[in-house]
Parts: structure tokens; C-alpha cells; sequence
């Protein structure tokens, strides 16, 4: 298993009273950090207000901010954990992706999930569908992504959805990879949002979900896998541990027993927002210090 790191970017309030240039050179700072230390890839959230209500507070827009930070560094991927797929049309959501890629060498991989903070989607002026509606724009945003990002570089995406369609529609440049930009579908939902990855994604990121919830979830979603007779073991499975989980925050010997018992279940990767990497030198250091303790592949190892 490997480790990811969000980077703060002022979402959970870890930016509060700090001007914004200061912010960002912390930011800035933690990624080039996190490269240096081996940590398999950096994140960002996407987001525009701050949790769990709006404040007059920084939050960094996520695709300017990864493009900026995908220069700024040389190995680590970089993705969103995830992408509201209401907040773009989901051709242009390709295109940036494809443009991200080649910005950062090929290291970028596209989260995405359906969305739910819904002070932001009325602030903004997207409406707020229901769930339903919100998971059907997802599958059609699905469709035409993977079109756009199909590798070849003569491909025209066409699809036409009831919520998406694109006619004709040329993305170059295309992906880096040979076999295109690695998918990551994110969310919790067993019978959508597990059945759109399956189909559509390389990876499937479970969001806030303990250890022991994993292992329960595991089950359905191997079998999700074998209902489109698809390879379980194809599709990559990776958790999203909270800033506020039991163990992530402490350190020490809580924090390795937590990334153990994740590690023990065989997922690819785990990523979290340690919040006192905004503020406290030394704290990504040990963040990764205890992931060795636990096992976690590094690249510095």
C-alpha cells in the first residue's frame, strides 16, 4: 500500500486568518516536501466554501492550484480527491485533465464523483439536483470523458446523454500513458456509484470509511466486479482517511496501527489532510516516518 497526502489548501479551515500569498507558499512548500520525502502522490479537494459552513475563508481553486503545483514538482502524482463532476462540463473537465497531464509529465490521475456539498452548488449558480439526478449526469460525465481521453490520437468523441453529449469532439494532446489517464471514481454508494466504477474506472476510493467498514465493503464490491465479468483484482481500491479520524491525528503508534490495519486489507493507497502540516514544520516528516513504521511503500525506501 502507498501513502497520498492532501496538501492544505484552506478547505478545513487550516487557512483561517492567513493572507492568501502566505497560504500558498505553505502550500507550495508541503508539496515540494512531499515529493522529497516519497509519498506517492499529492491531492487536493474540490471545493469552493469552506467545511463545515462558508466562511470568509481561503479555500484554493483545485485545477489552477494542481496545475501550479504539478510545476513545481517532479515525481509525485497528483489528482483530485475528487472532482465535482456538477461544477464542469465534463468535455472541458477532459480537456483540462489531458492539458494537467502533460503539464506534469504524465503524473496526473482524474477523481471524480458526483458531488454533494450543497451550499456551494446553490452559491455558485449550479442548482443542487437530487442524488439520483446528480449520479445520471455522473454516468453520462463518465461517457464522455473516457471518450475524450481515449488514447489514439486521431479519436472523436461522440456521445449523446441525457444530461451530456459531445459531437465530434477532438482533446489533444491527448494523455501521456499509453493506455490513457488512470480514473479514479469516488464515493460510498454499493449499488450506483460502486457499478459506475466498475464499468468506467481503474480505482475506487472509499471516503471516510474505517478499517473495518472496508473489510465489509470489499464483499459487494468484488462482487459488483463479477456481475460485468470484470477482474476484481483490476480494479484498484484506495481509502480516503478523514482529518478527524481516530489515530490519523495523533501519531505515533495510533496513526501506524491505523495505517496497518488499512494496509492489512490490500488496498493500493491511502491519502489524507494531516491539518498540522499547515502550521506545524516537521509534521509531514512524521506523518511519513509513521507510515514506514507501518509498511507503507515509499518512494525514498
Amino acid at each position: 500500500m502507498k501513502l497520498g497526502v492532501i496538501v492544505p489548501q484552506g478547505w478545513t479551515g487550516e487557512y483561517d486568518g492567513w493572507e492568501a500569498d502566505r497560504a500558498w507558499s505553505r502550500t507550495s512548500q508541503l508539496a515540494q516536501e512531499a515529493d522529497r520525502l516519497g509519498v506517492e502522490s499529492i491531492w487536493l479537494f474540490d471545493h469552493f466554501h469552506t467545511v463545515p459552513r462558508p466562511t470568509d475563508e481561503i479555500t484554493f481553486e483545485s485545477f489552477t492550484s494542481l496545475s501550479a503545483l504539478a510545476a513545481l514538482t517532479t515525481r509525485v502524482q497528483l489528482g483530485h480527491i475528487v472532482i465535482c463532476n456538477g461544477f464542469r462540463n465534463p468535455a472541458l473537465t477532459a480537456k483540462m485533465a489531458a492539458t494537467l497531464d502533460t503539464i506534469s509529465g504524465g503524473r496526473f490521475e482524474l477523481g471524480i464523483g458526483a458531488g454533494w456539498k450543497k451550499d456551494e452548488w446553490l452559491a455558485y449558480g449550479y442548482g443542487f439536483p437530487e442524488t439520483r439526478d446528480r449520479l445520471a449526469m455522473l454516468h453520462d460525465a463518465l461517457e464522455v470523458i473516457t471518450r475524450m481521453l481515449e488514447p489514439g490520437r486521431s479519436t472523436h468523441a461522440t456521445y449523446d446523454g441525457e444530461h451530456h453529449r459531445v459531437a465530434d469532439a477532438r482533446n489533444i494532446p491527448k494523455p501521456i500513458g499509453q493506455t490513457g489517464m488512470p480514473i479514479m471514481v469516488g464515493g460510498n454508494g454499493p449499488q450506483v456509484t460502486w457499478r459506475l466504477a466498475v464499468r468506467y474506472a481503474d480505482e475506487l476510493n472509499l471516503d471516510g470509511m474505517s478499517p473495518d467498514e472496508v473489510r465489509d465493503a470489499l464483499p459487494t464490491i468484488r462482487s459488483r466486479c463479477e456481475e460485468i465479468g470484470r477482474d476484481p483484482d483490476s480494479l484498484s481500491v484506495s481509502a480516503h482517511i478523514f482529518w478527524n479520524a481516530d489515530g490519523w491525528r495523533e501519531g505515533g503508534a495510533a496513526r501506524q496501527k491505523l495505517l496497518a490495519a488499512y494496509a492489512e486489507l490490500g488496498l493500493s493507497r491511502v491519502m489524507g489532510l494531516l491539518r498540522s502540516t499547515a502550521d506545524e514544520d516537521g509534521a509531514l516528516e512524521a506523518l511519513v516516518s509513521d507510515a514506514r513504521a507501518a509498511g507503507i511503500e515509499l518512494s525514498a525506501d
